[in-house]
């Protein structure tokens, strides 16, 4: 297995991944560059029992777990300061941002693995297959787990009024 071959296929979804659950892109970045790193002091212990996708990913997982542990405090979303505002009013802008927190914070409520599964699906852009490797499961319980998690999402987002 070539690092380099990994890296160009990998490295956006490790981010997005991570990117999902810090909401940080620098912290996201600094966390797949350590995913790599670590791959590569390990690349002989890949055992090839799932998809080096989810090896790497659950590597992430690790590193990030580890640095809000060690920190003891959960990455903030930043907003993005350098906002276009051109063409938009600064009022739907506001409801834009205030309904997408909304919709955050009814996926942060799920319980797990509802959360996780869906963040993997929708940011990480994993299979079900790999998503169901990654719990020790079958895909079809991904599969479940994933439209479940649809669900209970959107009847939050509708009771909130965002989704119809």
């Amino acid at each position: 297995m070539d690092l380099d071959q990994l890296y160009r296929e990998y490295f956006t979804s490790v981010y997005r991944y991570i990117f999902s659950m810090c909401k940080d892109s620098l912290l996201a970045e600094e966390i797949t560059q350590e995913t790599f790193f670590r791959a590569l002091k390990n690349l002989d212990s890949f055992r090839g029992e799932s998809s080096a996708r989810v090896w790497l990913c659950q590597i992430a997982k690790n590193i990030y777990f580890t640095y809000v542990n060690k920190n003891n405090r959960l990455c903030e979303l930043k907003c993005d300061e350098s906002d276009n505002l051109v063409g938009d009013s600064v009022e739907s802008v506001i409801l834009d941002r205030e309904q997408s927190a909304e919709l955050r914070a009814s996926i942060h409520a799920l319980d797990e693995p509802y959360k996780e599964v869906f963040m993997l699906r929708v940011y990480a852009d994993l299979s079900f297959s790999d998503i169901g490797s990654l719990f020790g499961k079958s895909d079809g319980w991904a599969r479940i787990t994933y439209h479940r998690s649809r669900f209970y999402s959107n009847r939050s987002c509708r009771c909130l009024g965002l989704l119809r």
